[in-house]
This record gives C-alpha cells, structure tokens and sequence, in this order.
C-alpha cells in the first residue's frame, strides 16, 4: 500500500489568474486531480516540497489550502490511482510522439529540433512517476531517429560471462518488455540473477548490479528495438524461437504491429491479466516464466 500526498484547496473568484497559475504549477508539478479541488501525489520529500509551494501560491493569492498524508483514497485503489498518473503522461507523450512525426528528416534544423523533443521528453519523465507506457515509445521515436540521421553503429555485443550472479535492476510494476527480459536474463543468460525493483526514474547502480528496461540502463529500448531485443542482439541470442518472442514482446510493448503475428493480441491479454492477478514483481515475473516457457516450446516445435 502506498502513501499518498493530498491537497485540498479552495480559490477565492478574483484575481482570475490565480486559477490559472495553480492549474499550471499542478500540471508542472505532475499532480493530478481525483477531485475538483484535491490533487494527489505519491508521498515522496520532493512532492511534499512542491506541494508546500504550491500552498504557499494559494495562500498568498487570498486561497485556502491544507496537506494531508494518506494510505487509503477513498474509492480508489493504488492501481486506479496509478493508472491516473499514467493517463497524464501518456496524454504528454502522445503530444511529444506528435511533433516527433513532424520532423522533416531533410531540414536543416533536425538536430535542434530533436534536442528540443528530447527536453521535452525528460521534463515528462521527472514527474512520470509510475513509468507510464508511452515514454519508452516516444524515446524509441526519437532514438530511431536519430540513427537514421547519424548511422550509428549497431550496439556492441556483450559475454553471458561478463554478467553472471548480478543483481539485476528495473523500475517496479513490471510489464510485457521487463516480465520477458527477466525471464529471458534468468534463464539464458544470468541463471543466479536476482532482481530488485526501484520507483525512482533514475538509479545509480551498485558494484555487482546491472540495469535493464530504465532510464540509462545498461539494455533498455535502442532505436525502435524494445529492451528484450536489444538483450538478444547485445548477448547473441541467435534462437528463432527466442527471436518469435521477440517479435510479440515488441508489437505489445511498442504499439505499432511491426510484426503482426496473430497469436500476439492473445498473448497480450495474458499479460495484463498477470499484471491484474499479481501486485508483487517478483509474482509477475514468476507467473509470466511459466507462459514464456510453454511458448518457447511453442515456437520450438511450430518453427518461427
């Protein structure tokens, strides 16, 4: 159960800006309202600081505020709250993903303007505080992009060898892409992994443990490449049937049915029921090996 921060406001009718500037300092802010004057966010000491701010702006503008901390939001389950956040987020980066498909790859201020997007898409991410699905898919619009401008190289391989009995590291509330990369870390390439789950975007990792499918990870989204993909390629995986799962983790994970296999929307629904039925990452990734098992074997059998 997470702890929440509330608060409850009141305007007064004039100045009428003030309405204004407070809807914008919540947007900034990343609150979001569960009522017309209660916005929350998850209890953390730069949320309480931002909330305090914004108190201080109300009450300076002749408003009224109050804060509260809360485990429980009346009608409403940490899930559905959850989700709110990520409705928000998602609704940012579509407008990025928007402007992403904009861009005139001949012009001559390309480079700009993907420095701009780029911005843009990390002001998201610092108040994105439940990973919401849509960033890792405008990051990889954008990252595409780019090695379409620069060429870049092919990530560099990696050796099964450099990464045994680590600590591996993602962000919590797993989901298709970091339920498969784990089943795939422990059972291909890391048989004594062990998995931590973090809540902040960002994570400096300790000697012993590697990251995957976050910010700045060690194998996170590459180009148009999901994190399970890119694992394959930098640890030589060269497996059709590894390569089969590869193509339903991507569809499902990025949205855009680059490989349309027909099992994929049914696998999909899996997938969000493990991710209902289990709260716990650990249960999710557990209970997810035991379908991405069978449907190796799949895979194995039927041919690609």
């Amino acid at each position: 159960m997470r702890d929440w921060l509330l608060l409850i406001h009141q305007l007064p009718p004039t100045p009428s800006y003030l309405r204004v500037k407070i809807a914008r300092r919540m947007q900034r802010i990343g609150a979001v309202a569960i009522k017309n004057t209660v916005y929350v966010l998850p209890a953390t000491e730069n949320t309480l600081e931002d909330f305090q701010w914004t108190i201080g702006e109300i009450r300076a503008g002749g408003g009224e505020a109050n804060l509260f901390e809360a485990r429980v939001i009346e009608g409403l389950t940490d899930a559905d709250v959850e989700q709110l956040f990520n409705a928000a987020r998602d609704e940012d980066y579509d407008e990025i993903a928007a402007d992403v498909r904009q861009i005139s790859e001949s012009g001559s201020q390309v480079a700009a303007e993907i420095a701009r997007l780029r911005k843009r898409v990390a002001d998201v991410r610092s108040i994105d505080f439940f990973g919401a699905p849509k960033g890792q898919v405008v990051v990889a619009s954008l990252d595409a992009l780019t090695n379409r401008l620069t060429q870049t190289a092919p990530l560099e391989t990696a050796t099964h060898e450099t990464y045994r009995a680590r600590t591996w590291i993602t962000r919590a509330g797993v989901h298709v892409d970091r339920m498969a990369s784990a089943w795939l870390i422990r059972r291909f390439i890391d048989p004594e992994a062990k998995f931590k789950f973090v809540t902040t975007k960002q994570y400096e990792p300790r000697d012993g443990e590697v990251r995957f499918d976050m910010f700045d990870a060690e194998f996170t989204h590459d180009g148009d490449r999901c994190s399970f993909e890119v694992l394959l390629d930098r640890m030589r995986l060269d497996d059709p049937a590894l390569r089969a799962i590869a193509d339903v983790v991507h569809d499902i994970d990025l949205k855009d049915a680059k490989f349309d296999r027909p099992e994929t929307a049914g696998i999909a629904v899996l997938v969000a029921s493990i991710a209902m039925a289990h709260r716990d990452d650990e249960a999710r990734i557990d209970r997810a090996s035991q379908v991405l098992d069978d449907l190796y074997v799949y895979y194995q059998k039927k041919g690609r």
